[in-house]
């Protein structure tokens, strides 16, 4: 299934070469049978397989960068990259991966998205005590059916995630092993990975954060990709050599100077006929009063211009952004939808006011944060 791609955006591959197409087509490598496998994600055959996911690291940027990542930059032109869904963000990639599942499916439509019959929006980072995670995403994961199939499925990350509401609702099904440091987490992988039909994942968010706090291309976020590299590096040389690694990010990212910024909360219109702002700087969710949509999407999109693009819900899920829509996801989604062009970011200084620190920010659908290596190796 394609979506319908707009000017100076990149669609979703779903079902081709999306993130949540990634767990079937290791499983088929595998030697497992999945239904529906992607066609044009193919993988060699092994008996087990490594992913490793490098929150940020948008393919975009690391063709731009290769200096500052030679090991990584040198299996580019081996692969084709693939995508992430809508939005661009973490909670919705990571649970794209971890479920199989389009984002209209499982649901984290978002880094922030409202709770539907309520004023409260669920940040799927940081969770909601009283959002249960199994009612927010029910559906089985592709890890719980890969290990159904006779699997073995390991989770490496830090062991503050162990029981995140994100962790229970992305990647639950798989067993869970808590480590904190690189060689630590090295170690846990090498470990799980010894057993024959087997996938092992592993997270690292350090570039994300460096590049939200410095921008990319800085001197951290350049450092830190070098590091970055060279964990892959060493964990291809500690791997055996029928173990295949699999590199993958679940967005880029765009540096967003002030000048591009444009503050809800000092805008005039803005706020006329939106109930609760969500989503994040990139992309954002409007939940609008009774009757407002369209108000609201002609408003903003005469405040914007050509600065983003504004739709209405309908209007968006008709494009494909999110795959198919189930009724109970339909009301997270905003009634409008806001996809910034360029280096555009619409902040609220009132809501969101650790947005308006941020250098590097991503979420929408440009190809800088919309293409993610697959590297292979």
């Amino acid at each position: 299934m394609t979506a319908t791609e707009a000017p100076g955006f990149h669609a979703p591959a779903y079902g081709e070469r999306s993130l949540g197409d990634l767990v079937p087509a290791v499983a088929t490598a595998l030697g497992l049978t999945v239904p529906d496998a992607p066609t044009r994600l193919p993988l060699p055959d092994a008996p087990a397989y490594v992913v490793f996911l490098v929150d940020g690291l948008g393919a975009r940027l690391l063709e731009r960068y290769a200096h500052a990542a030679p090991f990584l930059a040198g299996l580019l032109a081996e692969s084709a990259p693939g995508t992430a869904g809508v939005p661009s963000t973490t909670a919705t990639s990571l649970t794209s991966l971890g479920t199989g599942l389009v984002p209209g499916a499982h649901g984290l439509v978002g880094f922030t998205s409202r709770v539907p019959g309520t004023d409260r929006l669920l940040n799927a980072l940081l969770w909601d005590k009283d959002v249960d995670p199994l009612e927010w995403q029910p559906h089985d994961t592709a890890f719980s059916r890969l290990r159904a199939l006779g699997a073995s499925v390991t989770v490496v990350n830090k062991r503050e995630f162990r029981s995140s509401g994100l962790t229970v609702a992305a990647h639950r099904g798989a067993e869970y092993v808590g480590a904190d440091r690189v060689g630590e987490r090295l170690a846990a992988v090498v470990a799980a990975s010894r057993e024959n039909c087997s996938l092992t994942y592993l997270y690292d968010g350090d570039l994300d954060w460096t590049g939200h706090r410095y921008g990319v291309a800085s001197s951290p976020w350049l450092q830190q990709l070098s590091m970055v590299d060279a964990e892959a590096e060493q964990l291809r040389e500690t791997l055996p050599p029928h173990v295949r690694l699999v590199v993958v990010a679940d967005h880029g990212m765009i540096d967003s100077p002030s000048i591009a910024r444009v503050d809800v909360d000092e805008t005039p219109g803005l706020r006329d006929g939106v109930a609760l702002l969500g989503g994040e700087a990139r992309f954002r969710h409007l939940y609008c009063h009774r009757g407002a949509v369209p108000d609201v999407v002609a408003t903003w999109q005469s405040v914007l211009g050509d600065r983003a693009l504004v739709l209405s819900r309908d209007d968006a899920i008709g494009r494909g952004w999110f795959g198919p829509v189930l009724p109970a996801v339909l009301p997270r989604l905003g009634d409008v939808l806001v996809a910034c062009h360029g280096d555009t970011a619409i902040l609220s200084t009132v809501d969101f006011p650790y947005e308006a620190t941020l250098v590097g920010l991503h979420g929408s659908l440009t190809p800088d944060e919309m293409l993610i290596p697959v590297l292979v190796s």
